[in-house]
């Protein structure tokens, strides 16, 4: 599904991705950690095609395609979907607004015929239940006085909404209190099936005690320097990197 060769990317004259590689396959869930400044939100970035990044070396191919080639709406329409560490408000846009064109725009680029009303209506009542987002809040604008909560709730309810092939979701237990996160956790584990995968980058594993991966990797000065199962999430909340990092260095 995505094969991440050699990847280096920089933001001006500072380079930050220096050669990540990374096989995802269809049913996986990837968790990719490591300490602050290590390149882990640029790589989302650099995956959803944003231009304030340069790539300047390697290979990234999604879906049998050459990623770099692709604008962003393309990669957004082929299935990719990145979920913000801080979702943007878009004043004057309702959420049922922004959601139906989102949809119906995927359903034009796969030859489909566009939703009627009352089948959109009942998409957003069954997909809203998945994060149990407040039905009031589809019609307002768009994370628009939003708790932090809410704003991350939104984020997986569209990503329920959209059915990406594969979701990579930037930080999405950052500022949530115990009960949102489980909320939106078991949301993504949900929507989650053998069609589908994710990548899931944090810092804590108390998100990947309700979404499990399959491998955990540490990503440190713009590289993939370790990977692991499960087990090595668990043991970098008790030891830190730093055992991690000497090795590295050595």
């Amino acid at each position: 599904m995505l094969s991440v060769k050699n990847l280096h990317a920089k933001v001006g004259d500072k380079e930050i991705l220096r050669g990540i590689n990374l096989e995802v396959r269809p049913g996986e869930v990837h968790a990719i950690m490591g300490p602050n400044g290590s390149g882990k939100s640029t790589f989302a970035s650099v995956l959803a095609g944003n231009e304030k990044f340069t790539v300047t070396e390697g290979e990234v191919e999604f879906m049998g395609q050459n990623l770099l080639e692709l604008s962003i709406e393309d990669r957004a329409r082929m299935g990719m979907f990145l979920g913000f560490q801080y979702p943007v408000e878009i004043p004057g846009v309702t959420m049922a607004n922004f959601m139906k064109m989102a949809v119906n725009e995927q359903r034009k680029f796969r030859g489909e015929e566009p939703l009627t009303a009352g089948e959109f209506l009942r998409m957003m009542r069954e997909k809203s239940a998945v994060v149990e987002l407040d039905s009031k809040l589809t019609s307002r604008a768009v994370n628009e006085g939003f708790s932090g909560g809410e704003k991350k709730k939104n984020e997986i309810f569209q990503m329920a909404m959209l059915d990406p092939k594969l979701a990579v979701l930037d930080e999405t237990d950052s500022g949530l209190d115990i009960d949102a996160l489980r909320i939106v956790a078991t949301g993504v584990t949900k929507l989650h099936t053998s069609e589908n995968a994710t990548i899931v980058i944090t810092h804590y594993q108390r998100l990947l005690d309700y979404i499990v991966p399959d491998y955990v990797h540490v990503l440190y000065k713009g590289q993939i320097i370790y990977s692991g199962d499960k087990s090595l999430a668990l043991k970098l909340e008790k030891e830190g990197y730093d055992w991690l990092i000497n090795q590295q260095e050595e």
